[in-house]
């Protein structure tokens, strides 16, 4: 029987912490070194860079990382695991390339493709694939798409490391078969082997989130010990499925049946845990401690996967602008419905002229503030558009032109003009917009200004510090 395999994690999502991988492959041993950088929001992000730089679909944040312990993983014999070749892998395999090279290293790169569906869209379409929404059950219809990408699962990974890659690079796969695909190669597993494979999904799951495994993002955070900077996780996996997780001694946060729970319940819709390569029973998942940051996870039961797989897609979502008002003193509401009527009044249509419109009123103000910030409420309006131009000046105007012809104590922020489309995610719940400050007067995004300065103040150049003796007041004659 083959001894565990050691499956480290070094990366939850794209932007996690650059010195992780560093930290697990000097921390103690491992055998694998994995980590997620993919979330559905991250495919629109690099459909964005492709399209200022057709080279750029790919997480450029792995090849930093790798190039920092590539050396160490080729000497120690660590196989790296990662999805981080995005909408690009075969890219990101030339950009590890490139850095093995100028390392005077020779690692054996595998990459795996087949997610991208862009160019199948009319074939599947006509074979009458209605890629409806997994939670809405809206249809796709005939909107172009940005992205289109099936999650796969771990064979072709598997695939990769039995020709004897040093490293695999994927596109979408789902965040389990990171873990699925080297288990199953290491133990010689087959692919009817469901428990095992299950088993190997639940582990996948629990350490693919990263550090959420050992205390963070917990809901008893003041019980976890180092949270300040918490380790990542590993998923020590058997011959049988079962596995441990654990950290590495002297690494911050903790391993506990407590964060390991919160994880294995983390974006799950029932007890049949669907993946392309096995349907995971996790109402089988049994639970101990083996130790201090132990956690063994074991009885897992697996059946036959699905017989279809699930695809993200991104496609343009249109424009969105938001204006923040901030209200202070008395009379809270009636200043709001005052700049809501003035407001809708001022733009043909009113609300109607928009996609959608959302007026939220945070009361983040206090009956006796002893500071400015706690005297304030906000108004919060977002209109949403396909049209640019209804979002763009023909809006925020009309917000600027109430500034002395509103309520007392006028002022806000974001007052701001689209920039660029965003996009509407197909598997999860809501659009991507982008919004830029635009022209003089206008606000930056986040940066609170006086409506009513913004309202007067024309000049595009900047007021230079004037020389000492030359005085500003006027012209002489």
């Amino acid at each position: 029987m083959t001894a565990p395999l050691r499956v480290a994690n070094c990366s939850g999502f794209y932007g996690d912490r650059l010195a992780a991988a560093r930290e697990m492959v000097d921390g103690g041993p491992i055998d694998v070194l994995t980590g997620d950088w993919l979330a559905e929001l991250t495919m629109l992000i690099l459909a964005k860079n492709m399209m200022r730089d057709p080279a750029a679909g790919y997480a450029r944040t792995f090849v930093t990382q790798l190039e920092q312990v590539m050396a160490d993983c080729l000497s120690r014999g660590i196989r790296v695991v990662s999805n981080a070749g995005g909408l690009s892998p075969r890219g990101c395999a030339d950009a590890v390339a490139r850095v093995a090279g100028q390392l005077g290293l020779q690692p054996v790169i595998g990459y795996v493709t087949g997610d991208d569906l862009v160019a199948r869209m009319d074939e599947l379409r006509a074979a009458g694939v209605d890629f409806a929404h997994t939670d809405t059950g809206e249809r796709l219809g005939g909107r172009t798409v940005l992205t289109a990408n099936a999650y796969l699962g771990g064979w072709g990974i598997a695939d990769a490391l039995a020709r004897g890659a040093d490293i695999v690079i994927t596109g979408r796969v789902t965040d389990a078969a990171l873990t699925v695909g080297p288990t199953a190669w290491h133990h010689g597993w087959r692919r009817d082997d469901w428990d095992a494979l299950a088993g190997a999904v639940v582990a996948g799951h629990v350490i693919e989130c990263g550090a959420q495994a050992t205390g963070g993002n917990f809901s008893f955070f003041t019980e976890v010990p180092g949270l300040e900077r918490p380790g990542f996780p590993i998923a020590e996996v058997a011959a049988d499925g079962s596995s441990v997780i654990t950290k590495h001694p002297g690494h911050g946060g903790m391993v506990s049946v407590d964060t390991v729970t919160a994880q294995l319940l983390y974006e799950i819709g029932g007890p049949a845990y669907l993946n392309p390569d096995v349907t995971a029973r996790l109402d089988s998942v049994l639970l101990s401690a083996e130790g201090p940051d132990r956690v063994r996870i074991s009885g897992v039961r697996g059946d036959s996967p699905p017989a279809t797989t699930k695809v993200a897609l991104n496609y343009q979502g249109g424009w969105r602008c938001t204006v923040t008002l901030y209200l202070t003193g008395l009379d809270i509401e009636a200043k709001a419905a005052l700049v809501e009527r003035a407001l809708w009044t001022g733009i043909p249509g009113g609300q109607g002229a928009f996609e959608s419109v959302d007026v939220t009123l945070l009361r983040t103000d206090k009956p006796d503030p002893s500071t400015n910030s706690e005297a304030m409420a906000q108004l919060r309006i977002t209109v949403k558009d396909q049209d640019e131009r209804k979002v763009g000046r023909a809006f925020t105007a009309r917000v600027t032109e109430l500034a002395l012809a509103s309520y007392p104590g006028f002022f806000g922020s974001g007052l701001t003009s689209p920039r660029r489309p965003g996009g509407q995610n197909h598997v999860g719940s809501g659009r991507s917009f982008g919004c830029r400050a635009e022209g003089p007067g206008a606000a930056w995004p986040g940066r609170r200004c006086p409506l009513g300065r913004q309202g007067r103040q024309r000049q595009s150049w900047p007021v230079v510090p004037q020389r000492p003796g030359v005085r500003m007041a006027g012209r002489v004659p």
